[in-house]
């Protein structure tokens, strides 16, 4: 029994490592034994311990993220599988590819009353692309192929369009200890060696395709490149080159990847959020067609500005053939690689020989929304939207930014201008949780690094496990945890009119002093008071290893004021240029 075990989960786990999933992150457990073992032992792969699997499967999700290549996660029977769940979803949305791979009982173990016994099958329904049982372990020829094959065929899966997570459920018995010699590896290459690859191919359309899409762009006056969440290295210098040939401003969120690099930033626009919050300034900006890349973009502004005008032709480019289309506006979903459509529409068009007062427009009004913004960022009080501003100034070259959800990656969009250096943003805006930041954030930096997260409060307390992560493993990173005691971003929604059960429901202040937490998991902290004490650290902390902490608290009601203040004189300068006869 055990030389079957052995021998087909070693046939699983080489086959593994040898198609490049050379990460798994395992938590501790009896039932996994085998896989567990024979991932230890095997040369070519690298074993991240992290022992609560709701924060495990998180630190896959980042690496996989930060890599851009799928991890694989391991875990025991029973309620463990299921503490997989937040990260499978958002993993699915977000698309990162994640080979999720469960111990389970034998079937004669299911629903009889035995310990850790759960009905894993299909657990995670339409969140997982791909789903398979496998076959209880045999030694024969064919059942180490098979065991190869669904390795080889979970990779394929996971990468190919839309990326997203797979899910592997391993029946075994008892004896759960495999029998490893030194030479176990040699043993299983001469009896069975790689047996599949799988080479995922780029969605394309025809050139009468591009043809067509081409003599709507030339002909519409006004035009616009939306770029959402997109993270693909070629893609900033392709849609640049795009936006000059058509004269097309860019509207780049800040995980475009658009915002930071060497290439050009003529057209990009990165105050457009404030820009457009004015509803009457919007519907002068409305434009006749626009090219959509990428997820839909954090801002709302920009999203009721697509949802509120039929008259909107919006051509939505999706290169891994998904539906991410909320405004239910779409005239045209392209299925084609992002790059490649850029690429070609450059190939068949001419660039237009003056500038357009559209986009010249455009620029002067970013500028102007810019200048107001940038002046908020010179004040001294502690303001949790300087703090992206800063950071664009103190980040180095090859930093990765992690931010979290809610008011964090909002300020990240309105603070957060361009600049030259590369540096990366990212965030888990696939179903938006505030779950599972920090775990996410710790696994991206084990890939990655320096690495920044900038996190609010409610947030980081509900991933505190996820900094253990960082002890064991010995990684840098530096969190800045925006403490406003509570929810800050309901402060700006309706409810926040509520006065007598806000606090209880939505505000929900805490009191929690984070300092003990941080000592507990060796952690370095400071609380910032100044922004003098805010630089300081912060370079330090790039260059010094271990976990560093920095709390920066402030104020919810001073933040909501503060950011509607800017907003409206934002508003009103753009208000008083374009009366002045500088329309578009």
């Amino acid at each position: 029994m055990n030389e079957a075990l052995t021998l087909y989960i070693a046939a699983f786990v080489d086959e593994l490592a040898k198609i490049g999933v050379q990460d798994v992150v395992v938590s501790p457990g009896s039932r996994s034994t085998p896989l567990a073992i024979m991932m230890a032992e095997h040369p070519a792969m690298r074993v991240h311990i992290n022992i609560d699997e709701r924060s495990a499967a998180f630190f896959a999700l980042g690496m996989a993220k930060a890599k851009r290549h799928p991890i694989a996660l391991l875990c025991t029977s029973g309620t463990a599988v299921a503490n997989y769940f937040p990260a499978v979803v958002e993993a699915y949305y977000s698309r990162v590819p994640l080979i999720v791979i469960t111990a389970d009982r034998p079937h004669e173990l299911r629903d009889v009353g035995a310990p850790q016994a759960i009905d894993q099958l299909n657990i995670y329904g339409r969140y997982a692309k791909w789903f398979v049982e496998m076959a209880l372990p045999e030694k024969s020829t064919d059942m180490l192929r098979y065991a190869r094959t669904m390795a080889a065929r979970a990779a394929g899966v996971a990468i190919s369009a839309p990326a997203g997570p797979v899910h592997l459920n391993f029946p075994l018995r008892e004896p759960l200890v495999p029998i490893v010699h030194e030479e176990t590896w040699e043993q299983i290459e001469a009896k069975e060696p790689s047996y599949t690859t799988v080479i995922p191919g780029k969605m394309t359309i025809g050139m009468e395709q591009i043809q067509e899409l081409y003599n709507e762009l030339s002909s519409a006056e006004k035009g616009l490149i939306v770029c959402g969440q997109i993270d693909q290295p070629a893609f900033a210098e392709a849609v640049t080159k795009l936006a000059e040939m058509l004269d097309y401003p860019i509207l780049a969120d800040p995980l475009s990847q658009l915002r930071s690099g060497t290439h050009a930033k003529e057209y990009i626009i990165d105050s457009y959020d404030a820009i457009l919050k004015d509803e009457t300034i919007a519907a002068s900006l409305v434009p006749d067609v626009v090219i959509r890349f990428g997820a839909m973009p954090v801002s709302k502004p920009l999203f009721l500005l697509l949802k509120r005008y039929p008259s909107i032709k919006q051509i939505v480019v999706d290169g891994e053939g998904g539906w991410r289309e909320p405004t239910l506006m779409a005239s045209y979903m392209v299925y084609c690689d992002e790059v490649e459509f850029c690429r070609r529409l450059i190939d068949i068009g001419a660039s237009k020989q003056s500038k357009s007062q559209w986009s010249t427009t455009w620029k002067m009004i970013n500028d102007i929304a810019k200048s107001v913004l940038l002046e908020a960022t010179m004040e001294e009080e502690l303001f949790e939207g300087k703090v992206f501003a800063e950071l664009s100034q103190l980040l180095p070259d090859g930093a990765t930014l992690f931010v979290g959800n809610s008011m964090p990656i909002r300020d990240t969009d309105t603070f957060f201008f361009t600049n030259d250096k590369q540096i990366r943003i990212l965030a888990n805006r696939g179903a938006n949780g505030i779950d599972g930041v920090v775990s996410s954030a710790l696994g991206a930096s084990a890939v990655t690094e320096p690495l920044v997260l900038v996190i609010g409060d409610l947030s980081f307390y509900h991933d505190l496990n996820g900094l253990l992560a960082a002890k064991m493993h010995g990684l840098h990173a530096t969190i800045i945890v925006l403490n406003n005691n509570g929810g800050g971003i309901f402060s700006f929604l309706p409810q926040a009119k509520h006065k007598k059960h806000f606090e209880m429901l939505f505000g929900t202040p805490t009191d929690l002093q984070f300092e003990h937490a941080v000592r507990m998991y060796e952690g370095n902290y400071q609380k910032i008071k100044t922004w003098d004490e805010f630089r300081h650290y912060v370079t330090q902390s790039l260059t010094t290893d271990g976990l560093h902490v920095m709390e920066v608290c402030t104020s919810r009601e001073n933040n909501v004021r503060k950011h509607r203040l800017l907003w409206e004189k934002v508003s009103q300068e753009i208000a008083e240029f374009l009366e002045k006869g500088r329309t578009v």
